[in-house]
């Protein structure tokens, strides 16, 4: 599944816009050589379900002459229902061995059918339950989830080098623009437009995610609904523009209501991590990403309500740039993460 040296081109295609990001070797880092951005229209793209390819291989075309980028070898990203991510516990066993006993071992904890799925593996090292056990990062897809993907991308002229996934392109960017304490947990939230991803870092380590299928999507549809107007003014009246003779100060509690609602869904994932997991240690920071995290008000509200420090994952943080404020704005932590990867990257 992860991929065929060089580096890629990261396209991440959201449900509300598609993005393109190339990087470069910059001294010691990176530099951020060509960005773009490219809006998608309404529902060509629901629950992470493509229901318009062909629209959205025409956008990517269309972003790829605007920016100006040649290549097309790109690393792209899928989330949602269709994957599983686990942390699973097994007998020592040489890598080799474990390509062989894969399917028999995740068998016991993918939901789907195994023959429906592609799986792929990283030995994370000696498990804490006890000697002559390894701890196994465990992926699977389903297979057609991935063939939409990958059919989408070679629709759109490209070749995907690598399908990876949105909770390890998030973490990639937060590793390399954060500097990582390796015994601190850290929940890491992409709040996007249709949905949210929470990931549990433990140290770099990727210790738990979830996705959830609420985002910035549900503020708009809110507003929408409530006041009687259109998706253009009530994405205004939600980034905190007056419109369509409504103040923004009308639509806060419309917005905190949805925020409870979010709130609720992440609360209950971060219940479900304590629950099912032997880490003794607390949560100490939470960091958000996404283009919802820049909500007003917004991390001062996950903040109360979880007792914890927010802050905002800046993807471009310890990345060499020369874009403007309101391009800033539009990159994403998955974009990068994905522009930071190489053929030939597991």
């Amino acid at each position: 599944m992860f991929g065929s040296r060089g580096q890629l081109i990261g396209l991440d295609i959201g449900t509300h816009a598609v993005k393109v990001a190339v990087l470069e070797a910059h001294g010691e880092g990176y530099a951020l050589r060509r960005f773009g951005s490219r809006p998608l229209e309404p529902e060509v793209i629901v629950d992470r379900a493509i229901m318009d390819p062909q629209k959205i291989a025409q956008t990517i075309r269309e972003l790829f002459a605007q920016v100006g980028v040649r290549g097309k070898h790109v690393a792209v990203s899928v989330a949602g229902l269709s994957i599983i991510v686990k942390n699973i516990h097994i007998p020592e066993m040489t890598e080799a061995e474990l390509e062989v006993s894969i399917q028999w071992e995740a068998e016991q904890y993918i939901p789907f059918d195994i023959s429906d799925v592609n799986l792929d593996f990283q030995i994370l090292g000696p498990s804490s339950r006890g000697s002559g056990q390894m701890e196994v990062l465990l992926v699977a897809v389903k297979r057609d989830k991935l063939q939409e993907y990958t059919s989408l991308v070679s629709e759109a002229g490209l070749k995907p080098a690598i399908v990876d996934v949105d909770s390890f392109a998030l973490a990639n960017c937060f590793e390399h623009n954060h500097v990582v304490n390796p015994n601190q947990l850290v929940a890491l939230i992409d709040i996007g437009a249709g949905a949210t991803n929470l990931n549990i870092m433990d140290g770099t380590k990727l210790a738990f995610t979830r996705d959830m299928m609420i985002g910035g999507n549900q503020y708009t549809l809110a507003i929408q609904k409530e006041l009687g107007i259109g998706f253009e003014e009530a994405e205004a009246l939600k980034r905190g523009q007056d419109t369509a003779g409504v103040g923004h100060d009308e639509v806060v509690p419309i917005l905190e209501k949805v925020s409870e609602e979010i709130f609720s869904e992440i609360l209950r994932s971060l219940e479900f991590f304590k629950a099912t997991t032997q880490h003794e240690a607390a949560i100490e920071k939470v960091v958000v990403t996404g283009g919802c995290s820049r909500l007003p008000g917004l991390l001062d509200f996950l903040s109360d309500r979880l007792g914890l420090e927010v802050e905002r994952l800046d993807p471009l943080r310890a990345i060499d740039h020369n874009l403007s404020r309101e391009e800033q704005d539009m990159v994403s932590a998955v974009v990068i993460g994905l522009g930071l990867r190489k053929v030939g990257d597991r």
